[in-house]
């Protein structure tokens, strides 16, 4: 399916959608449409979806990527085309209108001296996460929402050695990965058919072989395999974790694994985190600036306590 298909059902945000520049298109319930470029966000007042419009191409789009959208199941996420992610909530969750976020990846193409030159990390920085990727160092990349985890860890795969297996595990795919042997999969939670969960891809993926395995982003029951994997050799893990900083993407994994596992206390779920994690790399946001805040090295901090 081409991206021409999808036009028709948002023309009012074609010159948006075709747009280099602007990293995110965002339609409220109110019908104000709103942008983000160059990391600044702004209302565009000439632009607005006719009453009931938006509501009906919402559903068209659904029906053609065998998702369901009604008011049973409201809320939507997909990947168009392009490769730009689609998030949707409709009434009754909403009013009066549907709300729609799409997320574009200007960002795709951008190398690690990219980075540097936008100051998101020093050279310093980037070289010590860059060879901590080629040692097969398991990172985790921590940060809110918009701080440019996927971005950061985009560029940190091409790192990666050439000839190993990349397995890709993506809620939305939104990763694109400059390398020649990448397997992307997508869990499906919302379509009309049986719910193929984080956790049931990533048991999958252990059977086919993989030399690095890439985690969208932690949330659920799968910190649980993902540690198992780790602990049994499979090392070079990425990943990401919503979190408000290092140390809290640390709690925030502890609490996910022990609720994957009923019987393991604290210590004994910190204990195997940091045998797990080698780094913890967290970014933050100021205004229109994404920055590595911290790496946080779990090895040292051992060695050291």
């Amino acid at each position: 399916m081409s991206f021409a298909v999808i036009i028709p059902f948002l023309r009012p945000i074609q010159r948006l959608l075709e747009s280099a520049t602007i990293s995110e298109i965002m339609v409220n319930p109110d019908s104000s449409v709103w942008i983000e470029e160059g990391g600044r966000i702004q209302l565009l007042s000439d632009i607005r979806f006719d009453e009931g419009t938006l509501l009906t191409a919402l559903e068209v789009i659904a029906n053609r990527f065998g998702k369901k959208l009604d008011a049973d199941a409201p809320i939507m996420n997909l990947r168009l085309p392009d490769g730009s992610r689609l998030a949707a909530t409709i009434p009754p969750i909403v009013h009066p209108q549907p709300l729609m976020t799409i997320r574009r990846f200007t960002s795709r193409n951008f190398t690690m001296r990219d980075l540097i030159e936008r100051e998101m990390l020093t050279t310093e920085q980037a070289e010590t996460l860059a060879d901590a990727v080629r040692r097969g160092d398991n990172i985790l990349i921590s940060g809110g929402t918009g701080t440019g985890k996927t971005t950061l860890l985009n560029v940190l795969a091409d790192a990666i050695p050439e000839e190993e297996r990349i397995l890709i595990i993506e809620d939305t795919a939104e990763l694109h990965l400059r390398k020649p042997h990448v397997i992307a999969e997508e869990a499906q939670t919302d379509t009309h058919r049986k719910p193929v969960t984080f956790d049931d891809l990533l048991r999958a993926a252990l059977r086919h072989r993989p030399d690095r395995i890439i985690l969208g982003e932690i949330r659920g029951t799968e910190a649980r395999t993902l540690l198992d994997a780790m602990n049994i050799g499979h090392r070079g893990a990425l990943a990401t974790i919503h979190a408000s900083s290092a140390k809290g993407a640390l709690l925030r994994l502890r609490t996910l694994l022990m609720r994957g596992t009923s019987s393991l206390i604290p210590t004994e779920a910190d204990a195997e985190i940091h045998s797990s994690i080698h780094h913890v790399v967290h970014i933050d946001r100021h205004g229109t600036q994404r920055q590595v805040q911290q790496i946080l090295d779990l090895d040292s901090a051992i060695k050291n306590h």
